[in-house]
């Protein structure tokens, strides 16, 4: 199994910080290049260069929760579901249609499943 993952490029895994500014606050995103790569993807299909793509979602999450915990985990989630959503078909894959039109009740997340522990 672990040879269909290990057959990707390593530089997809390696990380690096980028310093973003949020409302004029430089802060350090550190994600591998793989998030940096969609991230961007998201950006251009909404018309967004990434630090304000960041920006835009920073102050969704705080409007939607009132804190903002983990950022980098947060955009590492918002790849994965950008990416599931489109294998999905929830998301169109014409990269001309944005994000920011899409009826947002669709893209619901069903409940994390209960996880137990076997010893």
């Amino acid at each position: 199994m672990c040879q269909v993952f290990l057959s990707a490029d390593p530089q997809l895994w390696a990380h690096r910080a980028r310093s973003i500014r949020l409302h004029g606050v430089a802060t350090s995103l550190r994600l591998e290049n793989l998030f940096w790569q969609v991230l961007q993807d998201i950006a251009t299909r909404d018309g967004y260069s990434v630090p304000q793509l960041c920006t835009k979602l920073y102050d969704e999450l705080l409007a939607e929760r009132g804190a903002v915990d983990n950022f980098s985990s947060f955009l590492r989630v918002c790849c994965t579901r950008y990416l599931a959503l489109q294998l999905s078909g929830e998301i169109p894959q014409d990269v001309r249609i944005p994000i920011r039109t899409l009826t947002p009740s669709s893209h619901r997340s069903p409940p994390a499943p209960a996880h137990t522990l076997h010893h």
